[in-house]
């Protein structure tokens, strides 16, 4: 079991833990890793505010590259009819 918690140290250095009734009683690790600059980008939002600032901050980054570099990168003989493909994919599927 791996329970995981992103905290802010404060100037004390002191924090104080919960540990969730789910973890069992007796000797653990605890590990300390600080969170780097590109993680912390990785944590999902808690509420839909968080979500949406986090959308608008990726939105205005200037290096934030168009998913639309991609349109064409395929041939058209690549899979020929793309409805066609998907059903004879969905046929090999079980009911």
């Amino acid at each position: 079991m791996t329970v995981e918690q992103i905290v802010e140290i404060p100037a004390n250095r002191r924090i104080a833990l919960e540990v969730p009734r789910t973890v069992p009683i007796g000797k653990t690790i605890l590990s300390f890793t600080p969170v780097s600059v590109s993680r912390t980008a990785d944590v999902s939002p808690r509420t839909t505010a968080e979500a949406r600032q986090m959308a608008a901050a990726k939105a205005a980054d200037p290096n934030r590259k168009p998913f639309s570099r991609h349109f064409g990168t395929l041939s058209p003989d690549a899979y020929g009819d793309g409805v066609a493909y998907q059903r004879a994919i969905r046929d090999e599927w079980d009911d």
